[in-house]
């Protein structure tokens, strides 16, 4: 088995819950709110707008080869090693002991029994995809300014710019990056949207668009975003993505792929095969827009159909994986093997891109390809549920986007055929549209 090598770390439960209203001069926390946010100044990085994806050409995980080291990496890595200097993270997430497990695809384990004690409960209900903002429940406001990395916005005379001690303009909801005070991984930060607009847990185009800027301007494959809607496993109802840095390939970025349609735009949508969750991926596109706009369509689509789902955003944004999910809805309905829910794990989108975050010794040591697949073919969809999720996601995509391919029908594509080892199938139950 491949081990990982960790730095050592300073491990701090800096990040305490708000406590009493606000005094004379602020709350005493150096928070993000009006108590503490006027005159406050933070990095500002301003990214140049890109018209491609990291150029078509590239290999899969060959982007960092082809470029220097991207100003934005830099940043992000050397502002979150400051932080981890000044002990603002919950534990030492560079002691979790990681490997890879054996088998054709790979799956990584990590044994992380900190995020599990320490880690924020959720505070909503997880059958509704769309909820209210609450201010009185916890969310990105309230955190230190130290947890804040910098500013993010695109630059205004199309080159790069970096302000170390710029003014924090309110008005204008500036975007942020955080760390994220329970990682997973190294390097692991948020990118909170429009922060200030206290925007639910839900994707628009723009703040797609954004995410996927983030990904190409960081110019290296082994930095990921992700995203958890509501009821697939993301916790606080705050818009946000979640990214980090893990210097392999994920399980689910090997998986292949049959293409089943292909937009006016150049973005082609292809079907996952071979993997314990089923889901789409997109690519391509004339822009980076083009791109952006066919994965945010159908995000949109399924959280208006109230279908729970994860996005992962790969290969310098080049990919992008979006997967729909039911286990959430399963755990409620009592159709999860007790066997699985005492691992206690929630296959959000890591887990699901295979870098399962275990909180237990036992299950870490025993971890296993079957016993990983076994768990992440209860988060999928059936193929005939997938099939109605995808009808709806291409009427929605082609009601502002022409297709010039018509798309397959799902089942006329090529089952999955798991190997022998992957006898394992997703539950009976049909993850229905809820109302």
């Amino acid at each position: 088995m491949l081990s990982i090598k960790r730095v050592p770390t300073v491990v701090s439960n800096y990040q305490k819950e708000e406590t009493g209203e606000a005094a004379a001069g602020g709350c005493g926390r150096n928070c993000l709110k009006s108590c503490c946010i006027q005159g406050a100044r933070l990095p500002l990085y301003a990214f140049k707008k890109v018209d491609k994806v990291c150029g078509n050409e590239l290999p899969l995980l060959g982007c960092k080869e082809q470029h220097p080291v991207a100003f934005l990496d830099s940043l992000v890595l050397g502002e979150w090693e400051d932080r981890m200097q000044r002990g603002l993270f919950r534990y030492d997430v560079t002691a979790c002991e990681t490997k890879v497990i054996p088998g054709e695809y790979g799956f990584i384990a990590q044994l992380n029994e900190g995020r599990h004690l320490k880690k924020r409960p959720t505070e909503f209900r997880v059958d509704k995809v769309l909820q209210p903002f609450d201010e009185n429940k916890f969310n990105f406001t309230k955190v230190g300014q130290e947890e804040v990395l910098f500013q993010l916005e695109a630059s205004n005379d199309g080159e790069v710019q970096f302000f170390p001690n710029a003014p924090i303009d309110v008005e204008n909801s500036p975007s942020f990056v955080a760390i994220n005070v329970s990682p997973i991984e190294y390097g692991h930060v948020l990118l909170i949207p429009r922060i200030f607009e206290c925007l639910p847990q839900r994707i628009d185009h723009a703040s797609f668009l954004l995410a996927l800027q983030m990904a190409v301007e960081a110019r290296n494959p082994y930095f990921r975003l992700g995203y958890n809607s509501l009821g697939a496993f993301a916790t606080i109802n705050h818009l946000h993505f979640q990214a980090y840095y893990l210097a392999l390939p994920f399980p689910i970025e090997k998986a292949p792929t049959k293409k089943i349609a292909k937009l006016s735009g150049g973005v082609i949508i292809s079907k996952l095969l071979n993997y314990p969750v089923r889901g789409l991926v997109f690519e391509g596109g004339h822009t980076l827009e083009d791109l952006a706009n066919a994965v945010s369509e159908a995000c949109i689509c399924l959280q208006h159909n109230n279908i729970p789902y994860n996005v992962l955003i790969s290969d310098c944004g080049r990919q992008i994986f979006l997967l729909p999910q039911c286990y959430a809805e399963k755990q409620a309905l009592g159709e999860v093997s007790p066997e699985l829910l005492e691992t206690q794990v929630n296959p959000a989108v890591w887990e699901i891109s295979g870098h399962m975050v275990l909180k237990r010794k036992k299950d870490y040591e025993e971890a296993s390809e079957a016993n990983a697949w076994r768990l992440l073919a209860e988060v999928s969809l059936s193929e005939e549920r997938l099939l109605e999720v995808t009808a709806l996601v291409f009427q929605a995509i082609t009601s502002s986007v022409e297709m010039n391919v018509k798309p397959q029908r799902l089942e006329e594509v090529d089952a999955v055929s798991p190997n022998a080892q992957h006898a394992m199938v997703a539950g009976s139950h049909e993850c229905l549209v809820l109302q």
